[in-house]
């Protein structure tokens, strides 16, 4: 199994900073796997400005939907792949296949991680601080987030949360 670490936290928490230098402090080849789409000019310009603070030595891969798939293909014992991040790879599954199970995708993603080697870091928004969204795709959201983000946590090596860019350690094997 990768060893496999999950940083959570909400927006602008400096979670992908954080989740960038542990990639670098690994020491092996960096693979970063981006899973944004850009759905509006606005999201458009974050997936640009994303592009332009990562490492120019960093092999990218955007996918925003087949993400077991592409850690089945990239991971290696040699290789550190950082994902940014699942936050929105779980809304792209609830909008671009809403007839499939989040659950199926998430299963699919864990059992990935158990048989794959290598060093494998995840990023994910804590979706659950706020207040109860008022629609129910919003609501389906949170609830499909905060089961993905257990499920990681649960087999999870280290899951550290951030807020004000500061790491608070959750769990450490």
């Amino acid at each position: 199994m990768a060893a496999v670490s999950l940083i959570l936290g909400g927006a602008r928490s400096g979670k992908s900073r954080y989740a960038e230098k542990l990639a670098t402090d690994s020491h092996k080849e960096v693979i970063y796997v981006a899973t944004a789409t850009a759905f509006d000019e606005e999201m458009q310009a974050r997936i640009t400005h994303h592009r332009q603070q990562r490492n120019p030595e960093w092999f990218s891969v955007e996918e925003p939907l087949h993400l077991p798939e592409i850690i089945h293909e990239y991971a290696s014992a040699s290789r550190c792949l950082l994902v940014d991040c699942l936050t929105l790879w779980m809304n792209n599954i609830l909008f671009m296949t809403p007839d499939m199970s989040p659950s199926h995708y998430v299963d699919r993603l864990v059992q990935t991680c158990r048989t794959t080697p290598g060093e494998l870091i995840f990023v994910a928004n804590e979706v659950g601080l706020g207040v109860i969204p008022m629609g129910k795709i919003s609501r389906q959201f949170v609830d499909e987030s905060g089961r993905l983000n257990q499920r990681m946590a649960e087999i999870a090596d280290h899951v550290t949360f951030i807020a004000a860019g500061l790491p608070m350690t959750l769990k450490s094997k």
